[in-house]
């Protein structure tokens, strides 16, 4: 027996950055892996115990958000038309000021219900209070990767406490949730505290997401002080001896690539692109960083500077931004596209031999995708259909794990009037900002 068959969906599969797609096709899953994928037929329904029917449908990996801050859809829309630096100093860290633990709970809900509709199986969450995104993360199915974020600041005690945090909470959930230490960016932690976390990461068995370089006027004010760029201050501080997830990057400098490219542990790049044409923040030259073998994930950033929590938008300009960027319309193509949000994006996630892709032996985190809307119409080419057409609400079925979490666009894990009524009655109080006092003051 089998315990999930998905009979006659088409199945995409990207090998050495070329997308191909096996038509009419099963997957068999037993327990949380994937164990066969075989023409439509092969496998006996009756040998399992639950079977998706999705002809007309594609199969394609989970999306994974390699960089997030979920419960900031607490305050979507509260952060238009502003520059970086009053993003930070005029609304987000006064709503921050706000937060209390309960609301990370009900906004991480509320953000991983639009991830799955988005077709997000995993994300590398950076916030506060995140026992309570955990049991969020635990309840809803999906897969995360979550920091308790550090502003140094708030002093040396954050390190063992966040440290703490991780070892409660690592492998939990079946293996869902997996941990790691958050000091914010270099601009808001100091040498000291910055090679403390390295420390306590070497000693725990951790990695680090942290943000760096996020603009070029940043790379020039750590110059000026620091007399290096951020990413070579993370370099001096230790932060590269374990798995690093650097959110942002766009400021970073050619010395910086020598830096990554000559590195021996897994260290990736989360792209935003889309917090980075509402600020006004720049790209990054993804090609040049790809062509050094530096791993590139895509993300979202939080919805105060994005808006939605949509990995199909994220890929669609990242395409686009890069042909933009070095005036090639070659550049950046449609399987590159694929790969960077699939096994890239895994690689980012430090899951690679996983997830991110359909094959006997990887986690079955699988979306059911729509394409016969009239926006597919006529579908001439599936792969360009996915990364220039495809929608959230293309996604009909998600399955994290091997569990069924979403079918036929009917959330089996979460509920979404349940989530509304909690968050309701808390946003009179989170939208508070000339009260609220503040957390943190921006300074590149």
């Amino acid at each position: 027996m089998v315990d999930l068959l998905i009979r006659s969906a088409d199945v995409l599969q990207l090998r050495d950055e070329t997308a191909r797609i096996l038509t009419d096709h099963d997957i068999a899953v037993r327990g949380k892996r994937i164990e066969m994928i075989a023409p439509s037929g092969s496998i006996d329904p009756s040998q399992a115990k639950s079977v998706i029917e999705a002809a007309g449908q594609l199969a394609m990996p989970g999306f994974i958000n390699t960089h997030a801050h979920v419960p900031m859809v607490l305050w979507r829309g509260m952060g238009e038309d502003v520059n970086i630096e009053s993003w930070f100093n005029d609304i987000i860290w006064h709503l921050e000021a706000n937060l209390e633990p309960e609301d990370v709970y009900w906004g991480m809900q509320l953000g991983i219900l639009e991830m799955i509709e988005a077709g997000v199986t995993a994300v590398n969450d950076h916030y506060w209070h995140m026992e309570y995104a955990a049991r969020a993360v635990e309840k809803a199915g999906t897969r995360a990767l979550l920091g308790q974020a550090m502003f140094g600041a708030n002093g040396m005690s954050q390190i063992d406490e966040t440290a703490a945090f991780a070892a409660r909470w690592e492998g939990a959930a079946g293996g869902r949730i997996r941990t790691i230490l958050a000091p914010h960016a270099p601009y808001t932690c100091d040498d000291d505290f910055l090679r403390a976390s390295a420390k306590k990461a070497e000693r725990i068995g951790s990695g680090i997401h942290i943000h760096v370089a996020e603009t070029r006027e940043q790379t020039r004010a750590s110059l000026a002080r620091r007399g290096q760029t951020p990413i070579a201050v993370l370099q001096d501080c230790g932060i590269f001896n374990v798995p690093t997830v650097l959110a942002h990057a766009v400021g970073a400098a050619p010395s910086d690539l020598e830096i990554l490219a000559d590195l021996r542990t897994p260290v990736g790049i989360a792209h935003c692109p889309k917090t980075y044409a509402k600020l006004a923040m720049g790209y990054s030259n993804l090609v040049e960083w790809r062509a050094l073998g530096i791993a590139i994930g895509l993300g979202t950033d939080g919805a105060v500077s994005n808006n939605t929590l949509d990995l199909w938008e994220a890929m669609r300009l990242t395409a686009l931004g890069q042909k933009q960027l070095t005036g090639d319309a070659e550049q950046l193509t449609i399987p590159q596209a694929l790969t960077i949000a699939t096994a890239e994006s895994a690689r980012v996630y430090g899951q690679p031999h996983d997830l991110g892709d359909l094959a006997p032996g990887k986690l079955a985190d699988i979306i059911l995708v729509d394409l016969s809307e009239a926006h597919h119409f006529p579908l001439n080419s599936v792969s360009a259909s996915l990364v220039y057409n495809a929608r959230a609400g293309d996604v009909r079925t998600v399955i994290c794990d091997g569990q069924v979490i979403m079918r036929e666009r009917e959330h089996l894990t979460l509920d979404k009037d349940e989530i509304s009524a909690n968050i309701a009655p808390r946003m009179e109080r989170l939208r508070q900002r000339e009260n609220a006092g503040v957390i943190q003051t921006y300074k590149p």
